[in-house]
């Protein structure tokens, strides 16, 4: 399998064209699925040439491997600025509100970019796997942290299992947003995230 160009080696345009044929990817890939998106849909949606994106990716794979790379990315920022200080049981209830808010908008139909893309590539494309299995464990580290961070001001029990109840968390939250999409209904998703939550309060000294 041929690699495809290190970034450092790509011109100011060439990392302009690579970057549109990403997000045009991530884009469709995202709403219509990675195995109904074909390499001709995204030359149609980023406007590029055959010789372009051949360029830049030897086949699909690659370009799934780099918009895993580019939804990654995305979701792990938006997770750090959403939970990185959080410190209270309201900041975690505020960080849910947010996610089923935002899947409200699309009536569930898109599910977790993350979660769809696993479902779709893990059983054929190890190294994709092992990028999605890398960007759950980060997600999974961020809601531990904003748990520990309740556990050090004295909100949970000392001994409140902080990995388990992440592990936890963000399962309640990938499994909310595949009934989700199922129902195309968000409904789902937020009682799942509130049985999650609700039993870490449990947990609660006060």
């Amino acid at each position: 399998m041929t690699a495809e160009p290190p970034l450092a080696r790509l011109t100011a345009r060439g990392a302009a064209t690579r970057e549109r044929i990403v997000t045009a990817a991530a884009d469709l890939m995202y709403v219509r699925g990675v195995g109904a998106t074909t390499l001709d849909d995204v030359l149609a949606a980023s406007g590029v040439s055959k010789s372009q994106l051949y360029r830049h990716f030897a086949n699909k794979d690659q370009v799934v491997r780099a918009v895993i790379d580019l939804m990654g990315e995305r979701v792990i920022q938006r997770e750090q600025d959403a939970l990185g200080r959080v410190s209270t049981i309201a900041g975690l209830r505020r960080w849910r509100d947010a996610l089923v808010q935002n899947n409200a908008l699309r009536h569930g139909a898109y599910g977790c970019s993350l979660g769809s893309f696993a479902s779709e590539v893990a059983d054929h494309d190890d190294v994709a796997r092992r990028t999605l299995m890398a960007l759950f464990a980060e997600w999974k580290d961020l809601i531990a942290g904003a748990i520990r961070r309740l556990q050090e001001n004295g909100t949970l029990a000392p001994d409140a299992p902080v990995e388990d109840l992440a592990t936890g968390l963000l399962a309640a939250l990938q499994g909310g947003y595949l009934l989700a999409q199922t129902a195309g209904d968000v409904a789902p998703m937020a009682t799942s995230l509130d049985m999650a939550l609700t039993h870490i309060e449990s947990l609660s000294t006060h």
